[in-house]
This record gives structure tokens, sequence and C-alpha cells, in this order.
């Protein structure tokens, strides 16, 4: 009953009422009947929303709509029956109109509040009623999407019918072309097989062209990479068979060595004055190429350029720090993989045996690596660490000088490589250099990187190159310098390309020049081993002679020899040599090497040279000098004439060209 007005609150309200009443005795009074909700709602002016609300859940009641009001009738009336102020306005207006009769208001509020309560009733009987048609209507519409599916698949089983029907059509067109397509395929298998006859012919041209030529697969994203089909132009890599005539020479080689050379080495240690074995491993190896230089110049990008390894898995390791910390020996081989240097040692097919003796703490640091390539079955590349001049020797764990004397004394060729940034001498490098001495022929200063300087750079640089190599090159005529880039990338621009060009090519014929001329180089090799053999001989019979002249009776053997020894000038002991024999005093060793070496091995150790003579096997003596002044020469005559003879076989095989000219006969 929150219609319903307390009575207190309604005296003022009368009171009120009385005087409004008073004013408007003339005004008619107005009954207040109290209609339905249908009835209070009969008209409006077209303002108000006449739109039905509702919520999300359920549909809104249907409620009467108010037609517009008709001229001459209008009357305001409040639509929301929701809100409890307006209501409550609605009261007191009433109140104010039926102050005279206050008990007749509040029986009329409890009528209002009864028939509103009853049209509560009839909206939500009109919203169940409206439910239950939506049912209905939802009923009636799946019943129609059913008979719409009904009459689909009726439908589609016309639509499949139609297409088994196409589906037979197409088959009898489908035999009537396989058999016209059959006829045509075997016209056109005959064409393809002459084709496909063709490309490998082609194919087989293209891969002895070229069988060698390795693709660069690694250069850096982004970055231009130049061609390198003219290293296997220039090193010949495509005809790099062995001939029988070199097996054959390179067989009698051995032989010279092992009956001739080789039991005078033995007889009086050679070995331990020198330190060099000649091996059999090492006689049949290949040309040796040692890189030396400062950290970080390049020698191990120029390998994997040379092999084509740039960007591959079997790549050398190369970055701006120390990086190669180790002794890498590149040789060829069946398959991939790596060998350790332990494994390397202990090899005696191997020319490495005698690095054993710098011991294990080297041979950890010693990895040789075989892979399959043309240009390691006719070389082998060596990859030193590089020079550290702030670096004590001691620090690196091996006598570093003496490992790099044992690979220089067999290297066929140095390539000394700088680059613009490293050109300071230190140590390590000025020690380099005295243990090179003598084998200045067979060194090459590459200057690396060069596309990285202007023109004008270039030759300031050049020129303080030889400024720091001069002091340590004791030679009339400069060493030759090869100034280029060697890595896959291409030139940088603006520089001189084609003299970069000319300089890596000149620099791979050098390179092919020794590997050419490698059994020429071995067998001159050997003849002046043994004619250190021989001198070496020579000097010790010559102080073994001075010995037993010198011991006397009473002496004592050991001053006797020390004395000797000590002063071998006060003897004549090198005097002697020179005037008896036909031995250049230059190839005489130093004296101070023989009281090292008499120190070791004492004079009772050793024979005269005449103690090796005998009616059947001759003198190891004759011998060696038969092989010093005739055989070794001859071999290397006999292939200097098979060379010639191929050369002028192959010139009278070629075509000559036909003068156009000249009249046809």
């Amino acid at each position: 009953m929150r219609l319903f007005i307390p009575v207190c609150c309604l005296l003022p309200l009368l009171a009120l009422a009385t005087a409004d009443a008073v004013d408007s005795e003339t005004e008619p009074l107005v009954p207040f009947q109290p209609k339905s909700e249908g009835k209070l709602f009969n008209c409006c002016d077209g303002t108000e929303d006449i739109s039905q609300s509702s919520s999300n859940d359920t549909p809104a009641p249907n409620r009467p709509v108010c037609q517009p009001c008709s001229t001459g009738a209008h009357t305001d009336t409040s639509a929301e029956d929701d809100s409890s102020n307006e209501d409550k306005d609605g009261m007191e207006v009433v109140s104010e109109e039926k102050s005279e009769e206050s008990s007749q208001e509040e029986t009329s509020s409890e009528e209002i509040f009864e028939e509103k309560a009853e049209v509560e009733l009839e909206e939500s009987n009109e919203a169940v009623e409206e439910e239950v048609l939506k049912e209905e209507h939802e009923d009636v519409d799946v019943d129609s999407d059913i008979e719409s599916q009904m009459v689909a698949e009726e439908s589609v089983e016309e639509d499949d019918k139609d297409v088994s029907k196409t589906n037979e059509v197409v088959v009898v067109e489908e035999e009537v072309l396989q058999t016209e397509d059959e006829a045509g395929e075997e016209e056109e298998l005959s064409q393809t097989e002459e084709e496909a006859v063709e490309e490998e012919q082609v194919l087989q041209i293209q891969d002895a062209t070229k069988a060698s030529v390795k693709v660069d697969k690694a250069t850096p994203s982004g970055s231009a990479t130049r061609d390198q089909s003219h290293i296997d132009e220039t090193l010949r890599l495509a005809t790099a068979e062995p001939s029988q005539e070199f097996v054959d020479a390179l067989k009698k080689l051995q032989h010279v060595y092992n009956t001739a050379i080789k039991p005078l080495d033995k007889a009086y240690k050679y070995n331990e004055l020198r330190q060099h074995e000649v091996s059999d491993a090492e006689i049949t190896s290949k040309p040796m190429v040692l890189f030396l230089g400062p950290w970080s110049v390049g020698k191990s990008s120029m390998i994997n350029y040379l092999l084509g390894l740039t960007g591959t898995s079997q790549q050398l390791y190369t970055g701006a720090e120390p990086t190669t910390s180790e002794y890498t020996v590149l040789m060829h081989g069946e398959k991939f993989r790596t060998i350790e240097g332990i494994v390397m040692a202990a090899d005696s097919s191997r020319s490495f045996s005698p690095l054993e003796r710098f011991g294990q703490g080297f041979l950890e640091k010693l990895v040789g690596i075989e892979m399959p390539h043309k240009l390691l079955e006719r070389v082998t590349f060596v990859d030193t660490p590089g020079i550290i001049e702030n670096r004590k020797q001691q620090e690196r764990g091996y006598p570093y000088s003496e490992v790099c004397q044992w690979f220089i004394d067999r290297a066929d060729l140095i390539f000394l490589v700088f680059d613009p940034t490293k050109l300071d001498v230190g140590l390590e490098l000025e020690m380099l250099f005295r243990q090179m001495k003598g084998r200045e022929s067979q060194i090459r200063i590459i200057f690396n990187k060069a596309d990285s300087l202007t023109t004008q750079d270039l030759m300031r640089v050049y020129g303080a190159l030889f400024w720091s190599m001069a002091p340590l090159i004791n030679v009339t005529e400069p060493p030759r310098v090869y100034v280029s880039s060697f890595w896959p990338q291409a030139y940088a621009p603006d520089t001189n390309r084609e003299l970069f060009k000319r300089e890596e090519i000149s620099l791979l014929e050098d390179l092919n020049q020794v590997i050419e001329n490698r059994l020429q180089n071995k067998i001159a090799f050997i003849r002046q081993h043994g004619i250190r053999v021989r001198i070496h001989a020579l000097l010790v019979d010559r102080y073994l002679q001075t010995y037993y002249e010198k011991l006397g009776w009473f002496s004592d053997p050991h001053e006797v020899f020390k004395d000797i020894v000590s002063d071998p000038d006060k003897f004549y002991i090198f005097k002697s040599i020179l005037a008896k024999t036909n031995v250049s005093k230059f190839d005489l060793p130093e004296a101070e090497a023989y009281r090292d070496f008499f120190g070791v091995n004492p004079p009772g150790g050793f024979k005269l040279l005449s103690s090796y003579c005998g009616w059947s096997g001759g003198c190891l003596l004759e011998k060696i000098e038969n092989a010093i002044t005739d055989e070794l020469p001859a071999l290397i005559s006999s292939l200097a004439e098979k060379r010639e003879a191929k050369a002028e076989a192959a010139a009278e095989t070629k075509e000559k060209p036909q003068n156009r000219w000249r009249r046809q006969q």
C-alpha cells in the first residue's frame, strides 16, 4: 500500500485545497473517474515514444499503443507506471481535487491499486500467450526446415543421377582419348629419348670441362663473390694424374737413396748433426707449402679460398682475433676426416714421424685434415699459428723456433703473409728470417687485404713493408711481393682490380711451377742431402785419423780428443778436407756443431771410411760420390728430355693454321 498517503501528511494539503476551492467557486468541478490502463492512454500528441521496450531475456508484453489525439481534445497523462515518484505526484493532484472527500480518495486509491494489479496480471497472461505463440512459430519453422532439407536431398539425388550419366559419357570419351594419346606418346617417347641422349652428351662435355670447379657457398649475405674458375685453370687441376714416367723416376730415386746415401748416413749419424732424417715417406711425399706470418693476416682465409672451402663445414676457422693456435696439415684423402697429431707421428707411412721428438705438448697442437680435392692431390698445405710479438716463447708450451725450423727445412714453398695493419718486426719474426737463411728462393711475400686501401695509401704501405723487411733479408735481389686480396668476396670498389687479379694469377703460376717441378726439386733435395752426408763423413773420418795419430801410449784419450775438438784449426781438420776433396768451403758446417756432436757421440762409436770398403760391395764413399756426380744428374736430364719430347709431340699433333688467301687446289 505504498500509494496510500498517511493522514498526517494530508492535513497541510487539505488546507491548501480549501483555499483554492474558495478562489475557484465559479469553475465547475469535474468528478474523478478512474479508468483502465487501456482507457487512460487513449491519445497522444505524437511526441511520446510509442515503442515497446523489452529486456534481453523475455519479450515485452503487448501494450495498447496510443493513437494521435484529435483537435480540441488534449489531455496530459503520464505513461510510466514503473516510476513511484510520478505515481505520488498523480495522487497529490487527485487529493487536491478531492480535498473535500478524503474518505472517498482513500477508497478510490484502493480501487486504483486493485485495478493496477489486475492490469499486471493481464500483462503477464499476455506475455505467456506471446511465448506460446513464439514456440508454435518455432515449431512451424522447424517443420519448414525439415521439408526444405527433404526437398534438397531429393534434388541432390537427381543431381547424382545426372552426374553418373555424365561420368559414363566422360569415361567413354577418355577411352577414346587414351587410344589417341597412346599413339601420340609413342612418337613423343622416341623424340624425348633422342633429346635425352643429346642432353647427356652436353652434360658430359660440361662435366669434363668443369670437373674440379668448386662453387663458393658461404660468403656473407649481401656481398658479391668473385669468379674462381681461374684457380683451376692456372693450376691445371683437370690433368692432375701423375704419369708413368713420374712413377718410374720416383722409384729410381728411392733406390739410389737407399743404396748409396742412406748407408753412410746411418754409419756416421748425420741425422743427429742436422736433425733431418730423410725417409721413404718424405721422398714420396707431395710438395709442401708453408704459410707463415703474424696473426689474423689472412693465412687461413687464403687456404679456404684456394681450396674453395669458404662457407662449408670443412673450412678453417677464421676471425679478427688470434684464432689458429695449432699446426694444421691439409692432405688429400678419400673422405673428410680429422687426424690427431699423436696418430700422425705414430704412422710411419707419413713424413711426420720425426715430430715426436718435440714432445707431447706439441703433438697436441698438431692436427691433420684429410679431404678429397684435386689440388691436395698435388700439394700439401700447412697452416701455422700466427706470430705474436708480445708473448714469450715459453708460453706456447713447445719449442716454437725448432718446430718452425723443421717445417722450413721440408717446405718447397714458403708464403710469408702480411696485411696493412701488421708490418712491425719483432723477435719471433726476426728469428724466422734467420732460420730461412739460404732458402730465400723459396720465400714468397704476400701483401694481403690490399683492396682495403686507396691507391695512395697502398703505395705508402708497400714502401713501409720493404723498409721493415730490408734488415732481415740479406740478399742483393729484393724478394718477390704479391699484392692482392685472397678471399672469395669481390674486390672493393674504386681499387686496382686488374692489378690484384694479375698478381693473384702470377702467384698461382708460381705455385703451379713448384708443383710441376716437384720431382726435379725432390731429386735436387736428395742430391744436396747426399753432398752434406759425404762432407760429414769426411770430417768425422778426419777427426778420427787425427785422434789416432795424436794418441800415445801414456796419453789420456779423453784429453787428446777434447783438445782436437776444441781447436780443429790447430790440426788442420777443415783445411785438409778442402785440399784433398772436391768440397766447397761454403758447404762446410760450423766447428761448434761438431763440439756438440762429439759431446754426445764419443769417437769410439765410429769407424774410418776405409773400413766400409769390401771386395763385393765396394766402398760407401765411392757409392755416394757416384750417386752425386752421375746417377742423380742423369735422372734429372732424363726427365727434361722426356718433357721436351712430349712438348714436341704435342706441337706436331696440333693442326697448322690454314692460309685462307692461299688458292685451294
